[in-house]
């Protein structure tokens, strides 16, 4: 591996480690009530959003009355996603007269931005008005971001308090993390990106003259070229920010228009996983023991860290097929070697594999490369980490609420092990934890594996796919891993945009967000009712390297031993095939 390569990760990653520990102080005193510096500013815009909605802030929920108010603003957010699709065409900000958008694409859409998923069967530019993708979309990659953080916030609390029957106050959780988190970080990097040439306008597409005509599929001549334009830099913020992924063009983030620049593919990649970073040490700060934050960011770090590496390796090795034709892979002063095909040349390999690894890590659907033409175990990397359960750094929020579902299972298989009572944290972990992780960690597979099932059989769900062999076991894997762990990046080579990709992914997204969002809930209610255990000697320390090391092997054991056998099916023997084994 080039000394080029470990210098470009080497800098992202210090970067990032060391924006967690201010940004985590940051958010647990604005959860806890605490000055943060914004305080001043914003607390006044807090108490008049409080009085206008009737919220006393000063008023707990049950686990069940939280989970019911999740469930109804979500609810109300799918539906007035799919209405302003169904009525663009008769709403403002329309300049270029976008019809209404198909009912089975619409609940697609919907339940997409609403579950933080951001999967999208459709072209933005070509597809949706500005009206639509700034009060839809938008403001669901707002409170859907928000949405996550405050559940996990809720768990925490469930952690630290000790026989009390709530766990926190769920419009207080929303309106904080999107008025003290997510909107100034969001106003900050839209400012950067709009100076690196991101663009912000209401203006209708340009159009420009071709130099010389051609003819369309349909053969008539085309003279002219239209130049997409919109309000792209607010969306293409928070989009990162709170890992949605949903871009304002149908090629996301190789998009010029949405990432221009080497700088605003730095500011946006760390924009990806600065949130789900910072909330480790959040959740250190407020159990009062930054250790056990540190001990789960570095366990994200042992996984991510070595699949980033693979994957970097596996796309600058390039295509076998090619050494028979006699051409230079090799890394040059005139070329960057290795598979180059679906990257952009502007970022290369590294950072195309990077923003690969890490937006598939951290639950964000956001591309800057095309994974469908990696190589087969370059796209295995970015499929495995979704399919790992998006605890690996994960989605804001809901990243390290899944990964605490992990360590209550790890905990209790420990304290079996050693003949020791299971609890993390003081709390007791019992039959009624380890329930609800099971079904945390059953779900998501659950709805990959069906769905993949069900696909590979249907006619008109094996007619989408447009590669033969093993390739397209990967296609339509990769779209069932994407939707049933809320990730959003599709491996491309699937037209998923029917009625039968439109629907069964959109459930799968539904399940996989709520399905998870409740069990973890109660889970939160159940250890807020017990009291607080003091350490003894039996007590086993979860912040140790040996905790940090059965964690992980908990978290590769579940997904190792769930899609093992299709991803040998898939990827595993395309790559061999590739190699004429």
């Amino acid at each position: 591996m080039s000394i080029n390569i470990i210098i470009q990760i080497t800098i992202f990653l210090s970067i990032l480690l060391l924006t967690v520990k201010p940004l985590g102080i940051y958010m647990a005193r604005i959860y806890e009530g605490k000055p943060a510096g914004l305080n001043v500013l914003l607390a006044p815009v807090e108490r008049w959003i409080y009085r206008l909605t009737r919220v006393n802030p000063m008023q707990g929920m049950s686990w069940k009355t939280y989970a019911v108010a999740v469930m109804l603003f979500n609810v109300l957010g799918i539906i007035s996603v799919y209405i302003l699709q169904r009525f663009q065409y008769f709403l403002p900000l329309n300049p270029m007269s976008m019809p209404k958008v198909a009912p089975d694409l619409a609940f697609n859409t919907a339940m997409s931005f609403a579950t933080n998923t951001n999967w999208q069967s459709y072209g933005g530019e070509t597809t949706l008005s500005y009206f639509t993708q700034m009060l839809g979309l938008t403001v669901q990659n707002f409170v859907s971001a928000a949405t996550g953080i405050a559940v996990l916030i809720a768990v925490i609390r469930g952690f630290i308090q000790k026989q009390i029957d709530t766990i926190g106050n769920f419009w207080v959780d929303l309106v904080r993390s999107v008025l003290y988190i997510l909107l100034p970080l969001s106003v900050i990097l839209s400012l950067v990106l709009v100076s690196q040439g991101v663009v912000q306008t209401f203006t209708p597409s340009a159009k420009a003259e071709l130099l010389q005509s051609i003819r369309d599929t349909d053969g008539k001549t085309v003279t002219e070229q239209v130049i997409a334009l919109g309000p792209v830099a607010s969306q293409i913020a928070i989009k990162e920010l709170g890992t949605n992924g949903g871009g304002f063009f149908n090629v996301n983030s190789s998009h010029p228009f949405e990432n221009p620049t080497p700088l605003s593919n730095l500011l946006e990649l760390l924009a990806i996983l600065l949130i789900s970073a910072g909330l480790c040490y959040t959740f250190g700060y407020m159990v009062r023991d930054r250790r056990q934050g540190w001990a789960i960011l570095t366990a994200m770090l042992i996984i991510f860290i070595p699949c980033l590496l693979i994957c970097v390796h596996s796309e600058q090795k390039g295509n076998p097929a090619f050494n028979d034709l006699n051409i230079d892979q090799n890394v040059s002063a005139f070329q960057p070697g290795g598979n180059m095909e679906g990257k952009e040349a502007r970022f290369g390999i590294v950072n195309s594999a990077l923003w690969a690894t890490a937006a598939t890590a951290a639950s964000n659907g956001s591309v800057n490369s095309m994974h469908d033409s990696y190589m087969p175990l370059g796209g295995l990397i970015p499929m495995w980490l979704i399919q790992l359960g998006e605890v690996i750094f994960g989605g804001v929020g809901s990243g390290l609420y899944g990964m605490f579902a992990f360590v209550i299972v790890a905990v209790f298989i420990s304290g079996l092990m050693i003949g020791r009572t299971p609890e993390y944290l003081g709390k007791k972990i019992e039959i009624y934890e380890m329930k609800m992780s099971a079904l945390i960690l059953f779900i998501p597979h659950m709805c990959v594996l069906i769905g993949t099932a069900v696909a590979v059989v249907l006619p008109e769900a094996k007619a989408a796919v447009l590669n033969p062999g093993p390739h397209s076991l990967s296609e339509i894997l990769y779209a069932f891993s994407s939707a049933g762990n809320n990730n959003g990046s599709a491996f491309a080579g699937l037209s998923s945009n029917n009625f039968f990709y439109n629907i069964a992914l959109g459930l799968a997204m539904f399940f996989s967000r709520y399905w998870l969002i409740i069990p973890m809930l109660a889970i939160a209610g159940s250890l807020s009712k017990k009291k607080i255990i003091p350490v003894s000697q039996g007590t086993i320390p979860t912040h140790t390297p040996l905790f940090i090391v059965f964690l992980v092997m908990i978290v590769l054991i579940v997904g190792a031993l769930t899609f093992f056998p299709v991803l040998a099916l898939g990827p595993i023997v395309e790559h061999l095939m590739l190699r004429g084994v």
